[in-house]
């Protein structure tokens, strides 16, 4: 696990490894953490850890573009599995488990679409991000086929910051002005971080929505898409040991069809986005309201 420099969201890999502790122990595994300074780093102890015997299989978080741990862990034969998709290798064929950040943020747009809300903002990371591009993806696809937005159109609604509370309440200080209906962001760091610029220009009924639905979203009333990490752990268990299996699978051995767990996340709508009827929004039956007073 990388080491946590900035934002709330890092509290996600915490309840994914909670999950995955919880549910390891049921199937008689254990799993054992470590931090790595870099991916080489991290490869030098993959490396240790494999000539040693010491583990049965690896876990990896945070995958990237042309990841070196991805290509290591393959070229070697280890079994493992990644919560993250191989971004810019679609053709891999290793095991991943995944969140579908586009089908999330698609619903949270569309979510604000169905209130009639016209100019809805994306607050993201900057372009490379994997994660980030794909959540942005959804919200343009929603903006296009509902508005028939051009890419320049939709660069004009993007606004791209690091992953920093105080960055994104600069940035919104400066949009709060510039005509935009709502906001939907790329996580509840930058969410938050949004909701304080919006209420501190008396904008308190300017919907904004984050992503992570993290301890600190549900405190505020920010509405969030949750990951359902407990689903992406099972996911992650599954592929590696099968539906109900105690003991890692040795290649070959599991099935060529389901080497991959893309989990649909769901939409927690709370005050701010106003707490509009969850029938208004997407697809029906996929939301949790969970109103605060």
């Amino acid at each position: 696990m990388d080491p946590l420099t900035n934002g709330i969201s890092g509290s996600v890999l915490d309840r994914y490894l909670h999950a995955l502790t919880e549910q390891a122990a049921k199937r008689s595994m254990r799993i054992m953490l470590f931090t790595a300074t870099d991916p080489d780093d991290e490869i030098d102890q993959f490396r240790t850890l494999r000539d040693g015997a010491d583990v049965d299989a690896f876990v990896v978080t945070g995958t990237r573009y042309s990841d070196p741990r991805i290509s290591w862990l393959s070229g070697e034969n280890v079994p493992f599995v990644s919560f993250g998709r191989p971004w810019g290798e679609e053709d891999a064929d290793h095991l991943w488990v995944d969140v579908d950040g586009y089908a999330g943020v698609y619903e949270a747009t569309k979510h604000l679409i169905g209130r009639g809300l016209t100019r809805i903002g994306f607050l993201g990371w900057p372009e490379g991000s994997g994660t980030g591009d794909e959540r942005r993806r959804g919200w343009a696809t929603a903006m296009t086929e509902e508005f028939g937005l051009s890419e320049s159109e939709l660069e004009g609604l993007t606004t791209r910051i690091e992953e920093s509370v105080p960055q994104a309440r600069r940035a919104m200080e400066l949009l709060v002005t510039s005509g935009l209906d709502a906001l939907v962001c790329v996580s509840d760091s930058l969410a938050l971080g949004a909701l304080m610029a919006v209420n501190e220009a008396g904008r308190k009924s300017f919907p904004v929505i984050g992503f992570d639905n993290t301890p600190v979203a549900k405190a505020v009333g920010l509405s969030s898409v949750e990951q359902q990490l407990d689903q992406v752990a099972a996911g992650t268990l599954e592929l590696l040991m099968g539906d109900t299996g105690t003991r890692v699978l040795q290649a070959g051995e599991g099935s060529p069809e389901a080497r991959h767990r893309l989990i649909t996340p769901k939409l927690v709508v709370r005050r701010s986005s106003h707490l509009a009827p969850v029938e208004e929004a997407g697809t029906p039956g996929n939301h949790n309201r969970e109103e605060t007073q």
